[in-house]
């Protein structure tokens, strides 16, 4: 037997009708003509191999394919019922009753068992939602085949509730338009009248550039031997799927084709969890970020001015492998996206999940679209919202420890009170989130998650969505995955992970306290009366990062003085401790503060009791700060570091270099120095005001024992180094 591959260059991933058309004839050609027809996506074209040449595969279609049932008569415009509304559909609809051809028969089939139950049901539409839910539940039991195929498409069984996915609009309306009514004059022109025979090669082989809009027109038989032909018009047939409406009752056909692939009667994927969102296959709660043209109101639907949850979005996989219409129908079926136990219910949550359903399944990207409003605020679309790549990426495990932090952010972040800081916050932690997801792993954009995730909590010290908590532990693999080799991210770590003392590597006492009140343990904040209490320990206010750090400093040694020691109380984790040439860097004013800030902010939540690793980047480059300086540095350790002798800390140093007096506070550091038998090169020094106060907040970045000695070795040759130091 012969095999034919053919290029449809009719079917793209964009719009949605072309990506659902490629889907219809898979579905087809599979079911009526070729079951081991496959399909996959090569580029942006669906290719097709089948024992069916192109003039087999057009004839197929003008000749032999059977539409599938198509209806609605729990909506309007379903053609079941009198009234002018209905008129346009009826003529449709009995157009399909009248014809004697064999292609139409199931339809017919299905027709009458409609009309069967609505006779039934006392021949009036359904006026409530438990008279709709009881017509369709008789449908399902009367219906068989592809009728009941449909029902699946366009109403989701949740067993107690029948919700309504997006990809139909409401059940098989959009607005005031039905897309039963379009589909079924569609059949009406393709099938009975054969009046678009032409037209099937462009629907498959045109790229689009000679493809007619059809503007919703028919005509059915004429009645009673009439010789004027009437017309009949379906207001905007394509609807969302093709907003453009360029495209003719072919495109239209087997597009709708394609939707009998997403099937959304699933509760057995969802027996948990009741949520619409869970009801058809890779669909979400709708979030308003991830692209360029995202906002807020994406996230809502309009009526009389009031907000109401939005329709949400859909992922539609483009595959690679060639596959079957019965291999993909089971993609859909099996198309709900989770990580561990948790279940995809949004953007976010999807982007984590792909990469290991993409690899198992051939997949190589997700076409993202919006089901969303535009013009008149009636009218939805779906609006292309970009295209995620699958990617296996083993960093992408970290976001898992922002997961329902950010749930509970986004919730904060949309309640009608929420300060407008705090949605722009929450929009930018989940842009970032989404693009690390997305895109190829670069520090930059791991950065971009931390730093935006500081700028949240930097809010909730103000008080604002205070009951998500801090950001929550993180895992020491985050250090790796921002670390882009810069002082800063060095910095940054020293900062991170200063605590008073380190006991078998746990933090005792980090100094993460000194920047949010917060219970003992660090994971919630210390509240009384559902606000944030007011803790003397709290000094950092976020507005000046210079100011924070050296009141950080001062902080630590009067706390220390309280328990009747002399030392600065700072000691960083193993292999974290600042390098002298990130802080002459420092000194210089050459680094982005606010950047090293905020990481350092994002790092004091690390699970520092499972940092095993010894820091990123621990060369030397050998360069150091001013003398002067580094006096000021060696007056001001946590313990016996020096010749085992211990150097009295004094708090004026840090109050002195904050007013701009440098002098008086080099002395009193060079005179604490000579009294542990160190002799500095110097006698009196002194800076600007502005270089001073970087002296003092630099005092904040714990050293390691290593860089002390060598400091002392710099400004003593005389001492004898320790055992295992290091020279630069």
């Amino acid at each position: 037997m012969n095999t034919h591959l053919h290029v449809l260059k009719g079917c793209a991933p964009v719009p949605l009708a072309n990506y659902l058309k490629a889907l219809g004839i898979l579905r087809l050609v599979g079911e009526q003509a070729d079951p081991q027809a496959r399909g996959w996506w090569e580029g942006e074209r669906f290719c097709l191999l089948t024992k069916l040449s192109k003039e087999e595969l057009e004839a197929f279609f003008l000749e032999r394919y059977e539409p599938t049932p198509i209806f609605n008569p729990w909506g309007g415009r379903s053609g079941y019922y009198d009234g002018s509304p209905e008129k346009t559909a009826r003529n449709a609809l009995a157009a399909i009753e009248q014809s004697t051809t064999d292609r139409l028969l199931r339809f017919r089939e299905a027709i009458t068992v409609i009309r069967s139950i609505i006779s039934e049901g006392g021949g009036n539409k359904p006026d409530s939602e438990e008279s709709r839910n009881v017509m369709i539940s008789r449908i399902r039991l009367g219906l068989r085949g592809s009728g009941s195929e449909w029902l699946d498409t366009v109403i989701a069984d949740l067993g107690e509730s029948f919700p309504k996915p997006a990809l139909l609009g409401t059940g098989g309306n959009e607005g005031s338009g039905s897309y039963t009514a379009a589909f079924l004059a569609a059949v009406v022109e393709c099938v009975v009248a054969q009046a678009w025979s032409s037209w099937i090669t462009t629907s498959l082989w045109s790229d689009g550039s000679d493809r007619d809009s059809w503007d919703g027109s028919f005509s059915p038989p004429s009645k009673d031997g009439a010789k004027k032909t009437r017309k009949e018009n379906v207001n905007q047939p394509f609807r969302q799927y093709m907003p453009s409406g360029e495209g003719s009752p072919w495109d239209l056909l087997l597009s709708f084709e394609g939707t009998i692939v997403i099937q959304s009667g699933v509760s057995r994927r969802s027996s948990t969890d009741h949520s619409r969102f869970l009801s058809s296959p890779f669909y979400f709660a709708p979030m308003g970020m991830g692209s360029g043209s995202s906002s807020e109101m994406d996230e809502y639907v309009l009526n009389k001015g009031r907000k109401n949850p939005g329709r949400g979005e859909q992922w539609f996989p483009l595959w690679d492998r060639p596959s079957t219409f019965g291999e993909v129908q089971r993609l859909f079926r099996e198309g709900r996206c989770s990580t561990g136990r948790r279940a995809a219910k949004n953007p976010i949550d999807a982007a984590r999940a792909i990469c290991g359903l993409g690899a198992s399944r051939g997949i190589i990207s997700f076409l993202r679209y919006g089901y969303l409003q535009r013009d008149n605020l009636a009218t939805h679309f779906a609006v292309p919202l970009g295209r995620i790549l699958v990617r296996e990426n083993s960093t992408n495990g970290l976001v898992d420890d922002l997961a329902d932090w950010l749930d509970h952010v986004h919730r904060a972040a949309r309640n009608k009170n929420a300060p407008i800081r705090l949605v722009a916050a929450h929009r930018c932690l989940a842009d970032a989130v989404f693009a690390a997801l997305t895109h190829d792993h670069t520090a930059d954009r791991w950065q971009a998650i931390l730093l935006a995730a500081a700028d949240i909590e930097a809010i909730q010290a103000t008080g604002s969505a205070i009951d998500a908590g801090p950001i929550p532990s993180l895992r020491p693999e985050w250090v790796a995955a921002v670390d882009d080799g810069s002082p800063e991210v060095r910095l940054a770590l020293a900062l991170g992970s200063a605590a008073a003392a380190y006991a078998k590597g746990r933090p005792i006492d980090p100094v993460r306290f000194h920047w949010l009140p917060l219970e003992p343990n660090a994971r919630r904040f210390k509240k009384s009366d559902k606000r944030l209490v007011n803790d003397a320990r709290v000094i950092a206010t976020g507005r000046d990062p210079v100011r924070d750090l050296a009141a950080l400093v001062e902080r630590r040694l009067i706390e220390s003085g309280m328990k009747g020691h002399r030392e600065s109380r700072l000691v960083a984790a193993r292999g974290c401790g600042a390098r002298l040439d990130d802080l002459a860097q420092f000194l210089e004013g050459s680094l982005d503060i606010d950047k090293l800030a905020g990481l350092a902010r994002a790092f004091m939540a690390i699970r520092w009791n499972r940092w095993h690793q010894d820091g990123p980047s621990p060369l030397f480059s050998g360069r150091i700060p001013d003398e002067p300086w580094l006096a000021i540095r060696l007056a001001n350790l946590p313990g016996n570091w020096i010749n085992d002798q211990h150097i009295p800390a004094e708090p004026r140093i840090v109050r002195l270099l904050m007013s701009g007096d440098s002098s008086r506070a080099i002395d009193i550091a060079c005179n604490r120095l000579r009294s542990a038998g160190i002799r500095p090169p110097l006698q009196a020094g002194m800076t600007d005001a502005v270089t001073a106060r970087l002296w003092a907040a630099a005092l904040a970045f714990p050293i390691d024992w290593k860089t002390a000695n060598m400091i002392a070795q710099l400004l003593d040759p005389r001492l004898k180094p320790k055992k295992g130091l290091l020279h630069a």
